[in-house]
């Protein structure tokens, strides 16, 4: 594996949600799937994208309370994500992740959202081009 391609690392087919949905339904999903990045869409076309941090910078101390229910996917989502293409070498995207200080990048493959990239499948990555150890080792 000389220049894995992030496809192979990535989490496909991710769900999204519409910049126009309450806030409440984003933060749901996102916990009833357990994941912490969320595509937002507009019109059907990629707009962003809304992490768990969003969201709590947003609710602050009222976390879960009435304003979540009155504010919007677009009042709490990130404009112009990092989207790279499906052919991009892993190493080249976890290095622009890692220097940008962000935790996913939408994958898409001829201008289509077909996966997102976040840190955890970077560790993933890293174990398998690594090797995930020899038998008999403890993993520290």
């Amino acid at each position: 594996m000389k220049h894995p391609q992030v496809i192979a690392f990535m989490t496909p087919f991710p769900y999204t949600v519409d910049a126009d949905a309450p806030l409440a339904v984003a933060h749901r999903l996102m916990r009833e799937h357990n994941f912490r990045h969320l595509p937002v869409t507009s019109g059907g076309a990629l707009v962003g994208i809304l992490t768990d941090r969003d969201i709590k910078l947003i609710l602050g101390p009222d976390f879960g309370g009435a304003s979540e229910q009155e504010l919007k996917v677009r009042d709490a989502y990130v404009e112009r994500p990092c989207v790279v293409p499906a052919s991009t070498p892993v190493a080249v995207v976890a290095s622009t992740m890692a220097e940008h200080h962000i935790g996913s990048a939408i994958v898409t493959k001829n201008d289509k959202l077909v996966g997102i990239f976040t840190v955890t499948d970077a560790c993933r990555a890293l174990a398998r081009v690594l090797g995930s150890g020899e038998e008999g080792e403890d993993a520290a």
